[in-house]
Parts: C-alpha cells; structure tokens; sequence
C-alpha cells in the first residue's frame, strides 16, 4: 500500500530512475507506505563524496551485489534515499544534489523544504 504520490512541491510525483531501477517499490519512483520504514523518499544525483560517505557510514551503495540484482551505484546516477541519511550528509557537508519533482512529499516529515531547495537541480 502506497501513500498518495505527490512530490515536495504538492505536485505528482515524477520518475526518479529506471536505470538503475529505484525506489523502495523498485518501480523508479520515490513511492513510500507503512512498509518502508526507511523511508527512502528523496530523489538524489548520487555524487562520489555521498557514496564515500555512505560506504563509510555502513550503507555501501557503490559495490556491485549481483545476488540481488544490484549493480553498484556510480556518481551520475539518480537513487531514492533515505531521508534521514539525506539529512545525515546535509549535516556532514556531502549532501547529493536532489530533484524535487521526484522527491516524495512525505520526506518533509524529517528533511525541511528550506534544506532541500539547497540542493535542489530543479
């Protein structure tokens, strides 16, 4: 069960990836629901700091993990992140630059719309 799909803005959600395929749902979107508790809802520009840092923090995106149908993340690619590690790299100085009109409404919960729009690329 998803919750309405509506972006930061108010608007409809836009696509995040397809390739690679993301989102919680792996439907490309930044969709969330009851289920993900992770809530992996902002739509980021993966960068190599975010990805060093991240690796770092135990959440390595970068190395390939084929057993489950994971190629490895690259500066370049789009991903839906956690909120709260979004908010986590925003405080340690890496934060991705994100996509607003793909990022999920319900990130606002824990990220304000003043830090996103700093990062924004739309």
């Amino acid at each position: 069960m998803k919750l309405p799909s509506l972006n930061v803005l108010g608007q409809e959600l836009q696509s995040c990836s397809t390739d690679p395929v993301t989102g919680f749902f792996r439907d490309g979107c930044c969709n969330t629901g009851p289920m993900d508790r992770g809530l992996h809802t902002v739509c980021a520009l993966m960068t190599a700091e975010f990805l060093a840092l991240s690796k770092y923090l135990g959440n390595d995106l970068s190395t390939p993990r084929p057993e489950y149908g994971f190629q490895g993340l690259k500066p370049g690619d789009q991903w839906c992140l956690c909120a709260s590690r979004f908010l986590q790299a925003h405080e340690e100085g890496a934060a991705p630059k994100v996509r607003l009109a793909a990022t999920h409404q319900a990130t606002l919960a824990i990220v304000p719309l003043d830090i996103l729009r700093q990062y924004a690329t739309d």
